[in-house]
């Protein structure tokens, strides 16, 4: 990208890992998550894009953007919290929906950076806080309320206690002799053997 410094250079080939991965997981497993490969990909480059983010000043000094980082980091530590279950039966909402703000979070500078800067020489936009760029900060949070609504919907559908039938019927029958229903029955029983 134009006008990047080498420590900027190496940022944004970070930044650009951790929302592959960001995507990847977000995609594959509806959450991003410190239990596998890909999200653990996530939460380190995400750290990472944070910290090479300070040092960059190259719109006069301390601003939103490493405000933004600095949120950031405290969202990470609040998951992973949640991820050691500090916060009782709300953890796993709180990490899941923490780790998604961070994603959420990346958009935010991918946007303003790249409609910025390109195309070279015309920019989409020139002015970091113009209406254009709040907008899409806009969508993009609203993009972010779905998706983490949608994923507290689907940690409560997967939470739910099995019912007392339920429990009454796999205590009776043995496993092999219950028959999922979405499940046609076979001609033969491999049960009865």
């Amino acid at each position: 990208m134009p006008g990047l410094t080498p420590l900027g250079i190496i940022h944004t080939a970070i930044s650009l890992v951790a929302l592959g991965a960001g995507i990847v997981a977000l995609v594959r497993d509806k959450e991003i998550s410190p239990r596998n490969i890909v999200g653990k990909l996530y939460i380190w480059t995400t750290v990472l894009t944070c910290l090479t983010g300070f040092p960059i000043m190259q719109h006069g000094g301390f601003g939103k953007p490493h405000a933004l980082g600095i949120i950031t980091l405290v969202v990470l530590i609040v998951a992973g919290l949640a991820g050691k279950s500090k916060y009782g039966s709300a953890s796993r909402y709180v990490e899941t929906v923490s780790y998604s703000a961070t994603f959420f979070f990346h958009w935010i500078p991918t946007v303003v950076e790249t409609t910025t800067r390109l195309p070279v020489g015309a920019p989409l936009i020139t002015n970091r806080d113009g209406p254009e760029l709040q907008a899409a900060t806009g969508v993009l949070f609203l993009l972010f309320l779905v998706g983490a609504t949608l994923q507290v919907l689907r940690l409560r559908k997967n939470s739910k206690p099995a019912s007392a039938a339920d429990k009454l019927v796999e205590g009776v029958f043995p496993p092999n002799l219950i028959q999922p229903l979405n499940q046609k029955p076979n001609d033969h029983y491999d049960c009865i053997t």
